[in-house]
């Protein structure tokens, strides 16, 4: 017999991050600029990682090979995706950010911060950028560990390799 959870998933406590804790909004580089994805990217977002199917898959950080699926999503879909980051952000379960380009704020990739059940840390750190900007997969994931290390609540990243 299947039984099903109680509680359900929204409503359990988070610890995450701190009570009252405001998670920064942005970082800006000469080079890219972070900004909370949401829907209002989501044409953008989905022609950015529709580009770069492959270079994501090789990216430190996606090693099971399951995204981006490699016959895409409709606009839809990936607005629901884009709706559901959107929420954990607002509830401080995950943080997602979208990556722009300074020069025109066009999609060029995206970043991750969720928990993670990897032993000894705290936070999971997932980063892709567009196969066009694959020069920026070191500078973004760097300039990650010192957001994290001087913003946010976490001591443990866990980086994927990086």
């Amino acid at each position: 017999m299947a039984t099903t959870d109680p509680v359900p998933k929204d409503s359990v406590p988070n610890d995450f991050v701190p009570a009252g804790f405001e998670p920064p909004r942005s970082l800006t580089t000469d080079r890219f600029r972070l900004e909370p994805l949401g829907p209002q990217h989501n044409e953008a977002d989905r022609a950015a990682w529709m580009s770069s199917v492959e270079h994501i898959r090789a990216t430190p950080g996606y090693p099971d090979g399951s995204w981006p699926r490699p016959e895409g999503m409709s606009l839809e879909d990936n607005l629901k995706d884009l709706t559901r980051h959107e929420a954990h952000f607002e509830a401080a379960k995950g943080f997602t950010f979208t990556v722009l380009d300074p020069r025109d704020n066009d999609v060029i990739g995206c970043v991750y911060l969720y928990p993670t059940k990897e032993e000894g840390h705290d936070v999971s750190v997932q980063s892709w950028v567009r196969a066009s900007h694959a020069d920026l997969d070191g500078p973004l994931a760097d300039a990650l560990v010192a957001w994290i290390d001087a913003d946010w609540p976490w001591e443990r990243p866990y980086r994927y390799g990086r």
